[in-house]
Protein backbone atom coordinates (compact mmCIF):
# COMPACT_ATOMS: atom_id res chain seq x y z
CA UNK A 1 0.00 0.00 0.00
CA UNK A 2 1.44 3.65 -1.35
CA UNK A 3 2.18 5.48 2.26
CA UNK A 4 0.78 8.68 2.64
CA UNK A 5 3.33 11.71 2.21
CA UNK A 6 4.77 13.77 5.25
CA UNK A 7 2.71 16.81 4.17
CA UNK A 8 0.66 18.68 1.30
CA UNK A 9 0.43 21.34 -0.73
CA UNK A 10 -0.23 24.52 0.13
CA UNK A 11 0.82 23.50 4.00
CA UNK A 12 3.42 25.29 6.48
CA UNK A 13 6.37 24.14 6.78
CA UNK A 14 5.32 23.82 10.57
CA UNK A 15 3.08 20.99 9.09
CA UNK A 16 5.23 19.10 7.79
CA UNK A 17 5.37 15.81 9.22
CA UNK A 18 8.81 13.74 10.56
CA UNK A 19 11.13 12.67 9.57
CA UNK A 20 10.89 14.15 5.59
CA UNK A 21 13.11 14.71 2.44
CA UNK A 22 12.89 18.02 2.17
CA UNK A 23 13.40 19.88 -1.53
CA UNK A 24 14.41 23.55 -1.41
CA UNK A 25 12.45 24.97 -4.45
CA UNK A 26 14.52 28.06 -4.78
CA UNK A 27 18.39 27.00 -4.00
CA UNK A 28 17.39 23.56 -6.77
CA UNK A 29 15.86 25.96 -9.43
CA UNK A 30 19.41 27.85 -8.86
CA UNK A 31 20.97 24.41 -9.34
CA UNK A 32 19.91 24.15 -12.62
CA UNK A 33 20.78 27.18 -13.64
CA UNK A 34 24.38 27.31 -12.46
CA UNK A 35 25.32 24.08 -14.21
CA UNK A 36 23.00 24.78 -17.51
CA UNK A 37 24.84 27.72 -17.98
CA UNK A 38 28.36 26.77 -17.56
CA UNK A 39 27.29 23.98 -20.34
CA UNK A 40 26.19 27.09 -22.42
CA UNK A 41 28.97 28.79 -22.04
CA UNK A 42 31.62 25.82 -22.40
CA UNK A 43 29.55 24.54 -25.59
CA UNK A 44 28.74 20.95 -24.08
CA UNK A 45 26.15 18.43 -23.58
CA UNK A 46 24.26 18.57 -20.25
CA UNK A 47 23.02 14.61 -19.57
CA UNK A 48 22.41 14.44 -15.79
CA UNK A 49 22.43 11.53 -13.96
CA UNK A 50 19.20 10.23 -12.82
CA UNK A 51 20.59 8.12 -10.19
CA UNK A 52 21.12 10.84 -7.86
CA UNK A 53 16.91 12.37 -8.25
CA UNK A 54 14.85 8.68 -9.64
CA UNK A 55 12.45 11.30 -10.52
CA UNK A 56 10.89 12.02 -13.58
CA UNK A 57 9.48 15.72 -12.27
CA UNK A 58 13.38 16.46 -11.96
CA UNK A 59 14.86 15.25 -14.97
CA UNK A 60 11.72 17.28 -17.03
CA UNK A 61 13.03 20.14 -15.19
CA UNK A 62 16.77 19.72 -16.02
CA UNK A 63 15.57 19.13 -19.68
CA UNK A 64 13.79 22.17 -19.82
CA UNK A 65 17.21 23.90 -18.66
CA UNK A 66 18.78 22.65 -21.49
CA UNK A 67 19.90 18.81 -20.40
CA UNK A 68 20.08 16.53 -23.69
CA UNK A 69 18.52 13.68 -22.31
CA UNK A 70 19.38 12.01 -18.80
CA UNK A 71 21.38 9.00 -17.70
CA UNK A 72 20.92 6.66 -15.51
CA UNK A 73 22.40 2.75 -13.76
CA UNK A 74 19.78 0.63 -14.33
CA UNK A 75 17.06 -0.58 -16.19
CA UNK A 76 14.41 -0.01 -13.98
CA UNK A 77 15.51 3.75 -13.68
CA UNK A 78 15.20 3.95 -17.10
CA UNK A 79 11.75 2.56 -17.57
CA UNK A 80 10.72 4.94 -14.95
CA UNK A 81 12.18 8.26 -16.50
CA UNK A 82 10.84 7.04 -19.91
CA UNK A 83 7.03 6.52 -18.60
CA UNK A 84 7.79 9.86 -17.35
CA UNK A 85 8.62 11.36 -20.42
CA UNK A 86 11.89 11.28 -21.20
CA UNK A 87 12.85 10.58 -24.37
CA UNK A 88 16.63 9.99 -24.40
CA UNK A 89 17.79 7.60 -22.10
CA UNK A 90 21.60 6.71 -21.85
CA UNK A 91 22.48 3.71 -18.98
CA UNK A 92 25.72 4.62 -18.19
CA UNK A 93 26.53 0.76 -17.02
CA UNK A 94 27.20 -2.85 -18.52
CA UNK A 95 23.79 -4.51 -18.85
CA UNK A 96 24.15 -8.40 -19.07
CA UNK A 97 21.59 -10.80 -19.40
CA UNK A 98 18.67 -11.48 -21.45
CA UNK A 99 15.73 -10.56 -19.90
CA UNK A 100 17.53 -6.79 -18.47
CA UNK A 101 18.75 -6.52 -22.22
CA UNK A 102 14.76 -7.56 -23.58
CA UNK A 103 13.93 -4.59 -21.27
CA UNK A 104 15.70 -2.08 -22.68
CA UNK A 105 15.36 -2.75 -26.15
CA UNK A 106 11.60 -2.69 -25.81
CA UNK A 107 12.17 0.62 -24.30
CA UNK A 108 13.59 2.13 -27.55
CA UNK A 109 10.44 1.87 -29.47
CA UNK A 110 9.62 4.15 -27.40
CA UNK A 111 12.54 6.67 -26.92
CA UNK A 112 16.20 6.79 -27.90
CA UNK A 113 18.09 4.02 -25.45
CA UNK A 114 22.07 3.74 -25.29
CA UNK A 115 23.93 1.93 -22.73
CA UNK A 116 27.49 0.88 -22.31
CA UNK A 117 29.93 -2.12 -23.51
CA UNK A 118 33.49 -3.35 -22.22
CA UNK A 119 33.41 -6.66 -23.40
CA UNK A 120 33.24 -8.40 -27.05
CA UNK A 121 30.24 -10.69 -25.18
CA UNK A 122 28.14 -7.46 -24.24
CA UNK A 123 28.20 -6.16 -27.40
CA UNK A 124 27.17 -9.77 -29.22
CA UNK A 125 24.10 -9.70 -26.04
CA UNK A 126 23.14 -6.30 -26.81
CA UNK A 127 23.20 -6.75 -30.84
CA UNK A 128 20.76 -10.03 -30.30
CA UNK A 129 18.30 -8.33 -27.74
CA UNK A 130 17.91 -5.68 -30.60
CA UNK A 131 17.22 -7.52 -32.96
CA UNK A 132 14.84 -9.70 -31.26
CA UNK A 133 12.68 -6.46 -31.01
CA UNK A 134 13.68 -5.11 -34.18
CA UNK A 135 15.34 -1.81 -32.82
CA UNK A 136 18.24 0.13 -32.95
CA UNK A 137 20.44 0.40 -29.41
CA UNK A 138 23.05 3.11 -29.19
CA UNK A 139 26.26 2.33 -27.29
CA UNK A 140 29.39 3.78 -25.64
CA UNK A 141 32.68 1.80 -25.31
CA UNK A 142 33.40 2.35 -21.96
CA UNK A 143 36.93 3.06 -20.72
CA UNK A 144 38.78 2.94 -17.58
CA UNK A 145 40.23 5.76 -17.03
CA UNK A 146 41.51 5.12 -13.39
CA UNK A 147 38.67 4.27 -11.36
CA UNK A 148 39.67 0.19 -11.11
CA UNK A 149 35.16 -0.26 -11.82
CA UNK A 150 33.78 -1.21 -15.11
CA UNK A 151 35.64 -0.44 -18.38
CA UNK A 152 37.73 -1.83 -21.09
CA UNK A 153 41.85 -0.40 -20.81
CA UNK A 154 42.23 2.30 -22.98
CA UNK A 155 44.36 1.42 -26.05
CA UNK A 156 43.84 -1.14 -28.75
CA UNK A 157 41.12 -3.04 -26.87
CA UNK A 158 38.62 -0.36 -26.99
CA UNK A 159 39.14 0.37 -30.55
CA UNK A 160 38.61 -3.62 -31.11
CA UNK A 161 35.22 -3.40 -29.13
CA UNK A 162 34.21 0.22 -31.29
CA UNK A 163 34.69 -2.21 -33.91
CA UNK A 164 32.46 -4.59 -33.38
CA UNK A 165 29.85 -2.05 -32.38
CA UNK A 166 30.23 -0.84 -35.49
CA UNK A 167 29.60 -3.91 -37.21
CA UNK A 168 26.52 -4.89 -35.94
CA UNK A 169 23.21 -3.51 -37.79
CA UNK A 170 21.15 -3.09 -34.63
CA UNK A 171 23.66 -0.86 -32.74
CA UNK A 172 24.46 2.10 -33.35
CA UNK A 173 28.24 3.44 -32.33
CA UNK A 174 27.67 6.84 -30.53
CA UNK A 175 31.19 7.16 -28.75
CA UNK A 176 33.23 6.03 -25.52
CA UNK A 177 31.83 6.61 -21.91
CA UNK A 178 35.37 8.40 -19.86
CA UNK A 179 33.81 8.81 -16.17
CA UNK A 180 36.28 9.01 -13.63
CA UNK A 181 34.45 8.17 -10.13
CA UNK A 182 36.87 8.05 -8.18
CA UNK A 183 38.07 11.82 -8.82
CA UNK A 184 34.73 13.37 -7.99
CA UNK A 185 35.97 13.19 -4.18
CA UNK A 186 39.19 13.53 -3.88
CA UNK A 187 39.44 16.69 -1.64
CA UNK A 188 42.19 19.32 -3.51
CA UNK A 189 41.75 20.63 -6.68
CA UNK A 190 45.06 19.92 -7.38
CA UNK A 191 44.66 16.22 -6.94
CA UNK A 192 41.19 16.20 -9.04
CA UNK A 193 43.07 18.40 -11.63
CA UNK A 194 46.11 15.54 -11.97
CA UNK A 195 43.33 12.91 -12.38
CA UNK A 196 41.09 14.40 -14.99
CA UNK A 197 44.36 15.64 -17.01
CA UNK A 198 45.35 11.82 -16.91
CA UNK A 199 42.40 10.59 -17.83
CA UNK A 200 41.85 12.63 -20.54
CA UNK A 201 45.11 11.66 -22.19
CA UNK A 202 43.82 8.69 -22.12
CA UNK A 203 40.35 9.41 -23.33
CA UNK A 204 41.68 11.40 -26.21
CA UNK A 205 44.03 8.72 -27.32
CA UNK A 206 40.90 6.16 -27.67
CA UNK A 207 38.79 8.81 -29.54
CA UNK A 208 41.75 9.54 -31.93
CA UNK A 209 42.52 6.09 -32.59
CA UNK A 210 38.90 4.72 -33.07
CA UNK A 211 38.66 7.93 -35.69
CA UNK A 212 42.07 6.93 -37.31
CA UNK A 213 40.12 3.33 -38.45
CA UNK A 214 36.94 5.25 -40.07
CA UNK A 215 34.89 5.31 -37.22
CA UNK A 216 33.03 7.98 -35.80
CA UNK A 217 33.10 8.96 -32.70
CA UNK A 218 30.53 11.68 -31.89
CA UNK A 219 30.06 11.33 -27.96
CA UNK A 220 32.42 11.39 -25.06
CA UNK A 221 30.61 11.20 -22.02
CA UNK A 222 31.77 11.30 -18.00
CA UNK A 223 32.39 13.91 -15.79
CA UNK A 224 30.78 14.11 -11.89
CA UNK A 225 29.49 17.03 -9.98
CA UNK A 226 32.86 17.23 -8.48
CA UNK A 227 35.15 17.30 -11.84
CA UNK A 228 32.78 18.56 -14.40
CA UNK A 229 34.73 21.70 -14.83
CA UNK A 230 37.71 20.32 -15.53
CA UNK A 231 36.35 17.73 -18.23
CA UNK A 232 33.61 20.82 -19.54
CA UNK A 233 37.02 22.65 -20.26
CA UNK A 234 39.30 20.27 -21.28
CA UNK A 235 38.34 20.32 -24.85
CA UNK A 236 38.35 16.06 -24.84
CA UNK A 237 34.47 15.50 -23.14
CA UNK A 238 31.92 17.26 -24.98
CA UNK A 239 29.22 15.56 -22.27
CA UNK A 240 28.38 15.90 -18.65
CA UNK A 241 27.01 13.47 -16.68
CA UNK A 242 26.84 14.91 -13.34
CA UNK A 243 23.88 14.73 -10.89
CA UNK A 244 24.59 15.35 -7.23
CA UNK A 245 25.35 19.15 -8.34
CA UNK A 246 21.05 19.75 -8.11
CA UNK A 247 21.57 18.49 -4.51
CA UNK A 248 24.76 18.98 -3.22
CA UNK A 249 25.41 16.66 -0.02
CA UNK A 250 27.81 17.19 2.56
CA UNK A 251 30.14 15.06 1.44
CA UNK A 252 30.43 17.32 -1.42
CA UNK A 253 31.16 20.30 0.17
CA UNK A 254 33.90 18.62 1.89
CA UNK A 255 35.77 19.37 -1.32
CA UNK A 256 38.31 22.54 -1.53
CA UNK A 257 39.09 25.03 -3.89
CA UNK A 258 42.26 26.11 -4.72
CA UNK A 259 42.60 28.57 -2.12
CA UNK A 260 41.46 26.27 0.85
CA UNK A 261 37.85 27.28 0.74
CA UNK A 262 35.02 25.45 0.69
CA UNK A 263 33.29 23.83 -3.39
CA UNK A 264 30.36 26.15 -2.98
CA UNK A 265 29.37 26.16 -7.25
CA UNK A 266 26.06 24.95 -5.90
CA UNK A 267 23.92 25.67 -2.82
CA UNK A 268 22.65 22.94 -0.42
CA UNK A 269 19.26 21.86 -2.28
CA UNK A 270 18.39 18.41 -0.30
CA UNK A 271 17.64 17.89 3.45
CA UNK A 272 16.33 15.87 5.85
CA UNK A 273 13.65 17.22 8.53
CA UNK A 274 13.90 15.39 12.00
CA UNK A 275 12.06 16.39 14.98
CA UNK A 276 13.75 15.35 18.22
CA UNK A 277 11.78 13.01 20.07
CA UNK A 278 14.10 12.75 23.20
CA UNK A 279 16.46 14.53 25.36
CA UNK A 280 17.23 12.87 28.52
CA UNK A 281 20.27 15.04 29.54
CA UNK A 282 21.55 18.11 28.77
CA UNK A 283 24.35 17.10 26.23
CA UNK A 284 21.96 14.79 24.42
CA UNK A 285 19.27 15.01 22.06
CA UNK A 286 17.67 12.31 19.67
CA UNK A 287 16.02 12.57 16.88
CA UNK A 288 13.93 10.55 14.63
CA UNK A 289 16.25 9.83 11.48
CA UNK A 290 18.51 7.50 11.86
CA UNK A 291 19.90 4.22 9.21
CA UNK A 292 16.62 3.91 7.57
CA UNK A 293 16.70 8.23 6.82
CA UNK A 294 19.88 8.75 5.75
CA UNK A 295 22.79 7.11 4.12
CA UNK A 296 26.49 7.24 5.93
CA UNK A 297 28.46 5.31 3.81
CA UNK A 298 30.07 9.21 2.38
CA UNK A 299 30.35 10.10 6.30
CA UNK A 300 27.11 11.42 8.38
CA UNK A 301 24.77 13.97 7.87
CA UNK A 302 25.70 17.62 9.30
CA UNK A 303 23.57 20.12 11.08
CA UNK A 304 22.65 22.69 8.53
CA UNK A 305 23.45 25.91 10.36
CA UNK A 306 23.54 24.61 14.25
CA UNK A 307 26.61 25.19 14.97
CA UNK A 308 27.83 23.32 17.88
CA UNK A 309 25.51 20.27 17.09
CA UNK A 310 26.86 17.26 15.78
CA UNK A 311 25.12 14.12 14.60
CA UNK A 312 26.35 10.79 15.60
CA UNK A 313 25.83 7.25 16.27
CA UNK A 314 22.61 6.30 14.41
CA UNK A 315 20.87 3.43 14.67
CA UNK A 316 17.61 2.13 12.75
CA UNK A 317 15.06 4.76 13.78
CA UNK A 318 17.64 7.04 15.73
CA UNK A 319 20.02 9.61 15.54
CA UNK A 320 22.23 11.35 18.43
CA UNK A 321 23.05 15.06 18.31
CA UNK A 322 25.84 15.78 20.79
CA UNK A 323 27.96 19.15 21.15
CA UNK A 324 27.05 22.63 22.92
CA UNK A 325 24.01 21.58 25.40
CA UNK A 326 22.94 25.61 24.69
CA UNK A 327 23.18 25.29 20.97
CA UNK A 328 21.38 21.69 21.20
CA UNK A 329 17.53 21.64 20.54
CA UNK A 330 14.94 20.67 22.89
CA UNK A 331 12.02 18.00 22.82
CA UNK A 332 9.90 18.64 20.32
CA UNK A 333 11.75 20.86 18.11
CA UNK A 334 12.77 20.04 14.42
CA UNK A 335 16.30 21.10 12.36
CA UNK A 336 17.28 20.70 8.71
CA UNK A 337 20.47 17.36 8.30
CA UNK A 338 22.28 17.46 5.26
CA UNK A 339 22.92 14.36 4.20
CA UNK A 340 26.32 12.85 3.62
CA UNK A 341 25.48 10.97 0.33
CA UNK A 342 22.48 12.27 -1.70
CA UNK A 343 21.73 9.46 -3.95
CA UNK A 344 21.36 6.75 -1.50
CA UNK A 345 19.36 8.67 1.04
CA UNK A 346 16.72 9.79 -1.84
CA UNK A 347 16.34 6.09 -2.18
CA UNK A 348 15.66 5.26 1.24
CA UNK A 349 12.41 8.02 0.93
CA UNK A 350 9.24 7.80 -0.87
CA UNK A 351 8.69 11.79 -1.40
CA UNK A 352 9.97 14.95 -1.92
CA UNK A 353 8.47 17.95 -0.33
CA UNK A 354 9.10 20.64 -2.14
CA UNK A 355 9.53 23.88 0.10
CA UNK A 356 8.99 27.46 -1.61
CA UNK A 357 11.16 29.76 0.40
CA UNK A 358 12.45 27.28 2.99
CA UNK A 359 14.60 29.67 5.17
CA UNK A 360 12.04 32.06 5.72
CA UNK A 361 9.19 33.21 7.41
CA UNK A 362 6.59 32.07 5.03
CA UNK A 363 7.94 28.86 4.21
CA UNK A 364 5.15 26.65 2.46
CA UNK A 365 5.12 23.25 0.81
CA UNK A 366 4.63 23.93 -2.78
CA UNK A 367 4.67 20.26 -4.52
CA UNK A 368 4.92 16.95 -3.51
CA UNK A 369 6.68 14.27 -5.96
CA UNK A 370 7.19 10.57 -5.88
CA UNK A 371 10.77 9.11 -5.51
CA UNK A 372 9.28 7.12 -8.68
CA UNK A 373 12.42 5.03 -9.13
CA UNK A 374 12.83 4.17 -5.51
CA UNK A 375 14.32 0.84 -5.23
CA UNK A 376 14.51 0.22 -8.96
CA UNK A 377 18.08 -2.08 -8.90
CA UNK A 378 17.30 -4.04 -11.77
Amino acid sequence: MPLAPPAQPGQSFAEIDTPALILDLDAFERNLVTMAAFAEAAGVRLRPHAKTHKSPEIALRQIAHGAVGQCCQKVGEAEILVAGGVTDVLVTNEIVGAAKLDRLARLAREARIGLCVDHIDGVREASEAAARHDVVLDVLVELDIGSRRCGVAPGEAAVRLAEAVARSNTLRLSGVQAYHGSAQHMRSIDERREAIERAGLLTRNVVERIRQVGLPCEIVSGAGTGTFDLEGRSGIWNELQAGSYIFMDADYARNRNADGTPFQTFEHALFILAGVMSKPVPDRAIVDAGHKTAAIDSGMPTAFRRDGVIYTKPSDEHGVLTGDPVALPHRGDRLLLVPGHCDPTVNLHDWYVCVRGLHGPDAHVEAVWPVAARGALT
